[in-house]
């Protein structure tokens, strides 16, 4: 039973700029029946709104993919603020830290998988796929990790408990029904995916759940009444006719299917036994019999053992090479995806299947996993991409690949060692021109701010240049950004300019997250005018007081000095109405001609704009926050009221800095722990889960 509603979008601001032509041409596209779109949106104009009235239009449930966490939180506030009355929810990986199971051979060492899920992602989860299953106003907000596999939706639904007021079920039938479906009984310690029995009612806290519990009220044999109740005061809330009661997992198998693959997995193993004891690998051959009748054992006593996920071919009834159920099955055929920042999102989508399997392979090679582990993984990127039914790719700086795909002539040409595909950019504007084309653009922001201007001067003497340049932007209190292509230059010339009475810090990837925030603070608020660093500065910097960016080397073609990355380093200028960029180059390359193009092509548009309606640029303001610079060293040796000083003051802290900040926090603290964990460096692991948990907790 699926509830149905519209998508109602509710914002005090109206479209400006060129958001009404982009929104009109891509639900034009949507009316076309366009399988791919592609939305190039500048970094400040808005394209979240623009997203949000293409889905009210389209009024279809809508997947927005996202390459990170940090993002995808972002998104999924943004969008509850447009659809306060609709189901927007948020899908991300539940692990706070992920520890994968791994084996390596050089130095004979196993890695058992370790893995902190946060529980409240694991709810929103839930709450996801839940809403999929019983509404059509839905909005998900998702990070790559929905192409991973999640248990089948079919099996998903049909095991759910479907309870009405009115019909005979008797209570004993219920209690063993929500056993099947892996709830716990626990009439004392009561929280999600337990059930309780009182009298002649039967409470149940749901997966999807926060704060509210479902009363099931008996008569003899019949449901006398289903009620909503809040879980702390016991108040009831609502009366319901009905209620649906999903699994407490999302990997759920039928009684039948399990038994047989029981059956299923125990021939594998003795075929992979058989296997390692031809190639006379015998302690392969003892490895994978021990740990897969271990497996077994557990899955039969207790439904549940650690790297059940590895047997999910036979669990979820698939063939060997069958691509998994994911979040997208969850979805109806005739569903809307958003890719947000598609530069980054789609090719990170296109690596996660070969990246898996290389680990596994070697697991299997060496008696830890059975072959069919192999199919307990993310889709190929041709599988996701039959998975599509409309996609809209969003971003600033757009690949070949989304061009190519919304119709735009695209070349290969080889560049050093490598074979790029290019654009054809005549094309391409050929094709943004046209109303009724796949490809939309979104350059106008509201701020009236244009992109920055671009300037090109030879290697010869950079440094005195540059150093020039630096005194006359520092004397007007603005900042500068310097963007080079090794760490050690980084140092050496931020430690030239401090020998030169310039405030310069350098930035790079050795240090640490928090040091990097307040390296960035200081920037702000003027402690340092210069900051010296290499590919961190490319994206996700909000730094409205930088209005020169300085590119060394420019003409050094490849990843740091492509078009997509150099248009993204001129943007760190654009929020400056006195932005400009300086490239250092003794030739242009085809990727600096490209950039400048791209850039120079949507500052005339800009201006236009603003000429016409008599706007004048403004540069961004912005409150800078307070320091995060707290540590977890030697935490625990401080006295107790100076341990509960330190507390009082890092949450005092914390609570005076943005949110969008914290969020930024969080992910970059959460990449240098799985590093420091892919490392064998645990102990450091440790030290910064917990640092996380207390960004969390304020």
């Amino acid at each position: 039973m699926c509830f149905m509603a519209d998508f109602k979008l509710k914002s005090k601001f109206s479209p400006t700029g060129d958001q009404p032509q982009a929104i009109a041409k891509l639900c034009d596209g949507l009316d076309r029946g366009f399988r791919h779109q592609t939305l190039l949106g500048v970094t400040g104009s808005g394209k979240t709104f623009t997203m949000a009235n293409v889905i009210a239009y389209a009024q279809k449930p809508t997947l927005v993919i996202s390459h990170n966490k940090t993002l995808a939180a972002q998104l999924a506030s943004e969008f509850r603020e447009f659809f306060p009355d609709n189901s927007v929810h948020y899908f991300v990986s539940y692990y706070d830290y992920y520890q994968p199971e791994a084996y390596k051979p050089s130095t004979d060492t196993y890695i058992e998988k370790e893995a902190d899920i946060n529980e409240e992602i694991e709810r929103l989860r839930h709450a996801s796929t839940n809403a999929l299953l019983t509404r059509k106003d839905v909005i998900i907000v998702a990070s790559v990790s929905c192409i991973y596999g999640l248990g089948s939706p079919t099996d998903y639904e049909n095991m759910r408990i479907a309870l009405k007021v009115g019909e005979v079920k008797k209570r004993d039938r219920l209690l063993r029904h929500l056993a099947e479906l892996q709830y716990t009984r626990n009439d004392e310690g009561f929280y999600r995916g337990n059930f309780r029995v009182r009298g002649d009612s039967v409470e149940v806290f749901p997966v999807e759940e926060k704060n509210r519990i479902v009363r099931i009220e008996f008569e003899g044999d019949q449901i006398e009444s289903i009620s909503r109740v809040d879980f702390l005061s016991g108040r009831k809330l609502t009366s319901e006719k009905s209620y649906d009661i999903f699994p407490s997992k999302h990997f759920v198998t039928p009684e039948d299917r399990l038994k047989r693959s029981f059956k299923e997995i125990r021939e594998e193993m003795e075929e992979q036994v058989e296997y390692f004891k031809k190639k006379k690998l015998l302690i392969e051959a003892q490895r994978i019999e021990q740990r897969t009748n271990y497996d077994l054992e557990m899955m039969a006593e207790v439904g549940y053992a650690n790297g059940i996920e590895n047997y999910s071919r036979y669990l979820t009834g698939r063939g060997a090479g069958q691509p998994p159920a994911t979040l997208m099955d969850f979805f109806p055929d005739d569903f809307l995806m958003f890719i947000d920042e598609s530069h980054m999102t789609v090719p990170q989508i296109n690596g996660m299947y070969n990246g898996d399997r290389s680990r596994k392979q070697t697991l299997i090679d060496f008696g830890f996993r059975l072959p069919s582990a192999l199919d307990n993984r993310p889709l190929k990127f041709n599988e996701f991409e039959k998975q599509i039914n409309q996609v809209i790719y969003v971003s600033a700086t757009p690949a070949a690949f989304e061009y190519r795909q919304s119709g735009v002539k695209t070349k290969k040409v080889k560049v050093g060692n490598l074979i790029k595909e290019l654009v054809d950019r005549k094309d391409l504007e050929k094709v943004i021109a046209d109303d009724h084309s796949a490809v939309s653009q979104q350059v106008i922001r509201p701020t009236g701010l244009l992109d920055p201007a671009v300037e090109v001067r030879k290697t010869r003497n950079q440094l005195n240049d540059l150093l020039a340049e630096i005194k006359k932007t520092v004397k007007k209190k603005q900042r500068v950004l310097v963007t080079t292509l090794t760490k050690r230059l980084a140092e050496e010339i931020s430690e030239y300019l401090k020998e030169l009475k310039i405030k310069a810090m350098y930035l790079h990837s050795e240090i640490t997250t928090l040091e990097r925030l307040d390296i960035l603070r200081d920037l702000r608020l003027g402690k340092a005018d210069v900051l010296v660093g290499i590919n961190l500065l490319r994206e996700g910097l909000d730094l409205p007081e930088v209005s020169l960016v300085a590119i060394l080397d420019a003409d050094k073609e490849g990843f740091l000095r492509s078009e997509t990355s150099l248009i993204q380093t001129m943007g760190r200028a654009a929020r400056h109405k006195e932005g400009r960029v300086i490239m250092y180059a003794d030739h242009l390359t085809g990727s600096m001609k490209r950039a400048i193009k791209e850039v120079d092509r949507r500052r005339n548009i800009q201006g236009e704009y603003n000429r016409k309606h008599n706007i004048k640029p403004e540069s961004i303001k912005k409150e800078v926050g307070e320091s995060l610079k707290f540590r977890s060293e030697g935490f625990e040796k401080r006295s107790d009221k100076t341990l509960l000083a330190s507390k009082r003051e890092e949450l005092r802290v914390l609570k005076s800095v943005p949110m969008e900040e914290l969020r930024r926090i969080i992910k970059n603290l959460e990449d240098e722990m799985r590093i420091a964990a892919e490392n064998l460096e645990f102990e450091k692991a440790a030290e910064l889960r917990d640092q996380i948990k207390r960004i969390k907790k304020s």
